[in-house]
């Protein structure tokens, strides 16, 4: 009898540990759901450059219209940006007065529109759940409907880091970097020092020397 009860204490606790294992979905916090993208133009010595301006605002990318605006989030993610780039040694100076490298922070939302055939998922559905489940043998279903449509609405945020200083000689502006941040609530101001952080922990390329 006390190993019955020894085999069924361990099987409880087993269950118990079980049960408290987090799902890598439902319990997935928002920050673990965040994704930071970088890239760069692999020619550019970024020690080239000394001095910056950024935009006094964020554009607002949304569905391909583009506006230009200022919450506190977006004001949170400038100063984010000023900080990093002057940590890296980055002088901050007024788009007056020709700086090196031009930044912008943009918000990029995107809402796309599907349809789905329910016909399909419903021929499915009879075959699997025969009428004959519910007492009605030889019926078959019938679906008054036979689409539905679906809304997907995504964000992002992005950072980008354009040469000023060879825009003369180039006769183009050429975006020399690209950080890119998706995930749930990177629409915060709170959240935005730590995550302009995150694009420039993978860029330890952009140094002044």
């Amino acid at each position: 009898m006390k190993i019955v009860r020894v085999m069924a204490l361990l099987s409880s606790l087993a269950i118990l540990a079980y049960g408290c294992q987090k799902d890598p979905l439902k319990d997935m916090t928002n920050e673990e759901s965040r994704i930071y993208i970088t890239d760069h133009d692999s020619t550019i010595q970024f020690n080239s450059f000394h001095t910056f301006s950024i935009s006094d605002s964020a554009a607002l990318i949304e569905n391909g219209r583009v506006s230009k605006q200022l919450n506190a989030a977006d004001a949170a993610y400038i100063q984010a940006v000023k900080d990093q780039m002057q940590a890296r040694g980055y002088v901050l100076v007024s788009k007056n007065d020709n700086p090196d490298l031009g930044l912008t922070v943009n918000r990029i939302i995107s809402t796309s529109t599907g349809v789905i055939s329910l016909g399909s998922y419903w021929d499915y559905y009879d075959s699997y759940w025969d009428p004959y489940y519910w007492g009605y043998p030889g019926y078959g279903y019938y679906l008054p409907y036979s689409y539905a449509v679906y809304q997907i609405r995504e964000g992002a945020v992005s950072v980008d880091m354009v040469d000023l200083k060879d825009a003369t000689k180039n006769q183009k502006l050429d975006v020399i970097w690209t950080g890119l941040i998706r995930g749930s609530d990177i629409y915060n101001a709170s959240v935005a020092p730590s995550q302009v952080k995150a694009l420039f922990d993978q860029s330890t390329y952009i140094q002044t020397n």
